[in-house]
């Protein structure tokens, strides 16, 4: 989703200067006259979808420098650009250190205006994306970094939250690529293990000759080739987590020593004289159906409901499609920072595709094709060139991919009596766009300008004419001309 840009300031005319600047860049805009109703603004409903503030540092009453610091007083993560008439270096300083993303003197060309916007929400984006890793590689991951809110999802997370108060062994199923090790890592970042060893082992990767080591450890000159004393990853993860990746692979001899620790809470390492003790959360995780694996005798009946204690079944992304534009944002977002692109968001009619596509490799694929959409992108939204592997599913759609539109260039325009696409070759002034950059309707406020502006052009500023043609009184017009701030010119 585009991020909202917070436009405050006292002065009406720089307001509508910002905001023609923010909007022909793609950004919704609102605006504050000053600090007080900016602040309540950021506390409202409204508040949630802002992600820049762009605020002027001389006003009347709440001025900007405290308004920066109570907004990041709750909305820390808030990027702040500061607008000020004075560029006293004191002044630009203090902004700084009370957190402001960057600054600029009044006036700004546009071109410096965006170039600050989009560093400032890609640096935020980026800072996040360095908080989220920090936060994996401390196993302090939560249940707040898991993307979506579907119904389903929310029922997953209500289970790990559940599961997370105690120490009860947990098994994770569900389709590869679903997101099973971040339902694993949010269980552990939720419980009294968090910032404790969490500990990885995809246990279908492992040679089979090499499970018991890995698993378990050695003792130095145990077997041929173990030079050297090698601690197991149960030990590894003694105090805290350790995550079976694929557990339904393990082979039966280690299914048989992976039921020891969990009964008896200890190791066995190959050469080793006796059992080492370990204090280790157990959270395994599958792709296959283990209840039908017993039945063949692909898997131990006993070390199953040894496993299968607390259930939780992550669903498809297909059973969950209300999550994807979430997830395609997220990762819009993590990708524009990591590759320095500035990718909007995506078109309305790619979306309905992309949300209509069964996935098969569930979030995983996804991201990869979100990814290799953000590299290719030409435009400021991606469209269905940007997808090439989906070209059929577009076509289906009556979706024609044809050359990328670049430029920001608006999706067609449509005539504003009937609705009806615009006739490029049809012998009439250009049409008022009912629709913006990412395909959806635009507020009658800037259709009703554009339409005001064509009006007053198409009749030589006539104002009578302008008026009976589109059905409004002189006091009316006039009025509205004042409100949008349009100019008349006369011809001739």
């Amino acid at each position: 989703m585009v991020k909202t840009v917070l436009i405050v300031d006292d002065d009406p005319t720089q307001r509508r200067l910002m905001r023609a600047v923010c909007e022909k860049a793609g950004y919704p805009v609102l605006q504050a006259d000053s600090g007080e109703s900016a602040l309540d603004l950021l506390r409202s409903q409204q508040g949630h979808d802002i992600g820049l503030i762009m605020l002027d540092l001389r006003m009347p009453g709440l001025g900007g420098m405290e308004t920066l610091k109570r907004a990041k007083s709750f909305r820390d993560e808030l990027p702040v650009i500061v607008l000020t008439a004075q560029g006293g270096i004191d002044t630009v300083v203090e902004a700084m250190q009370s957190g402001a993303a960057d600054f600029f003197v009044k006036p700004a060309s546009p071109e410096r205006v965006i170039v600050s916007i989009n560093n400032a929400l890609n640096l935020t984006t980026l800072k996040g994306e360095v908080s989220r890793l920090k936060r994996k590689h401390e196993g302090a991951m939560g249940f707040g970094d898991l993307v979506g809110e579907s119904t389903a999802l929310r029922h997953v997370m209500k289970l790990g939250e559940r599961a997370a108060a105690s120490n009860i062994p947990i098994l994770i199923s569900g389709e590869s690529g679903t997101g099973k090790e971040m339902i694993a890592r949010a269980i552990q970042g939720s419980s009294e293990r968090s910032r404790l060893p969490f500990i990885t082992v995809n246990c279908g990767a492992i040679p089979e000759n090499l499970v018991e080591s890995i698993l378990f450890g050695h003792e130095k000159g145990s077997f041929t080739g173990a030079s050297a004393k090698h601690v197991g990853k149960f030990q590894e993860a003694d105090g805290g987590t350790i995550f079976l990746d694929e557990v339904g692979e393990l082979p039966p001899d280690m299914q048989v020593k992976l039921l020891r620790v969990l009964q008896e809470g200890e190791v066995d390492p190959i050469g080793a004289k006796r059992p080492v003790k370990v204090d280790v959360r157990v959270i395994s995780a599958t792709n296959r159906n283990l209840a039908e694996e017993v039945k063949k005798g692909a898997f131990r009946e006993d070390l199953f409901y040894r496993l299968n204690v607390f259930p939780i079944d992550v669903p498809p992304l297909r059973e969950r499609a209300e999550d994807i534009p979430a997830l395609i944002d997220h990762f819009i977002g993590r990708y524009n920072a990591e590759e320095r692109r500035d990718v909007r968001g995506v078109r309305h009619e790619v979306l309905e595709v992309l949300v209509a596509q069964a996935w098969p490799g569930n979030v995983r694929q996804l991201e990869n094709t979100i990814f290799r959409a953000v590299v290719l992108a030409e435009d400021a939204y991606l469209s269905a060139e940007d997808f090439p592997l989906l070209r059929d599913e577009f076509a289906k759609a009556g979706i024609v991919s044809g050359p990328p539109l670049v430029g920001g260039d608006l999706p067609p325009a449509f005539e504003p009596e009937t609705g009806a696409p615009a006739d490029a070759s049809a012998d009439h002034h250009e049409a008022v766009a009912v629709f913006d950059r990412e395909g959806h309707l635009r507020s009658l406020q800037e259709i009703e300008k554009d339409l005001i502006s064509l009006a007053i052009e198409t009749y030589e500023g006539k104002m009578s004419e302008v008026a009976r043609r589109l059905g409004m009184g002189r006091s009316t017009l006039y009025r509205k001309l004042r409100e949008h701030d349009l100019e008349v010119r006369r011809a001739g």
